[in-house]
């Protein structure tokens, strides 16, 4: 028995291994696509379903929003909303990351001014239009202000909490080698807090987005705000629905260049994440 037992394994012991491929994982792309394909498919289906004056369809959409872009109203509505969206957007960031990284390098900052960042992030900035159409009129600059205040926060507060949790090791070694402290904020710090800063960019862009059709809302009515204000008040649903697709494609866009900024300007990250 002992024999067999024997053969039995140098048999099994000279037999060749298979060695399993490991599948492809499928792509994050096609992901992406199959699944907003399902979502048109499934509003597509239920949408037909829907008195026209509640609802809408992605086809119905597409035709009113041919129609607007042939006239020329939906081109020149993004653009009279996209301008003071840049506007606002870069002087939020110009301000909100070097107020962030003040505010979360030094003590006495902090303790000064934090609050009030904390507090305007929470408070609604909605209620402060009527006043600042007040100061600033119906035109451009109120767009800006608007847009502005509701993406500065967000930033900031990124850009904060970012350097709050910078390594103190990292920071100790700047001071061994007698580093001052803008060196260390602009060598150590700043490199450490990028990820923050570009996910604070990242939700402001959403916010930002907010603002600018709730400023063409309380102002002049003109922009894609001013599109969905006409076509709502006219019940024409599907010619309602295109800026709000449109606003929604923008906003994607704006994060995708956001994240390749990301990728250029600290593309460390992104292989600490390929190896995990």
């Amino acid at each position: 028995m002992a024999d067999i037992a024997n053969r039995d394994i140098s048999m099994n012991a000279t037999e060749p291994v298979i060695a399993t491929r490991p599948s492809k994982p499928v792509p994050s792309w096609l992901i992406t696509v199959g699944t907003v394909a399902a979502f048109v498919l499934l509003w597509e289906i239920l949408g037909r379903q829907v008195n026209p004056l509640f609802g809408s369809y992605p086809t119905a959409i597409a035709v009113a929003g041919w129609d607007l872009a042939i006239t020329g109203v939906l081109g020149h509505a993004l653009l009279e909303s996209v301008k003071p969206f840049v506007v606002g957007y870069g002087l939020s960031s110009v301000v909100g990351v070097p107020l962030g990284l003040v505010l979360g390098r030094f003590r006495v900052m902090e303790a000064a001014f934090g609050i009030f960042v904390t507090g305007g992030y929470a408070m609604p900035l909605i209620a402060l239009v009527p006043l600042l159409i007040l100061w600033l009129g119906l035109g451009f600059w109120v767009k800006v202000a608007v847009i502005f205040l509701m993406c500065v926060f967000p930033i900031a507060i990124n850009t904060w909490l970012g350097v709050k949790v910078v390594s103190k090791t990292l920071v100790e070694v700047g001071r061994a080698f007698v580093a001052s402290d803008a060196v260390i904020l602009r060598r150590i710090v700043l490199p450490a807090t990028l990820p923050y800063i570009m996910a604070g960019l990242k939700l402001a862009v959403g916010r930002g987005v907010v603002a600018m059709v709730i400023a063409e809302f309380f102002t002049a009515i003109s922009g894609l705000g001013g599109i969905i204000i006409n076509a709502a008040n006219s019940f024409d649903t599907a010619r309602m629905f295109v800026p709000i697709v449109v606003l929604m494609v923008l906003a994607t866009m704006l994060n995708a260049l956001v994240g390749r900024i990301e990728r250029w300007v600290a593309p460390w990250q992104f292989e600490i994440a390929a190896r995990n």
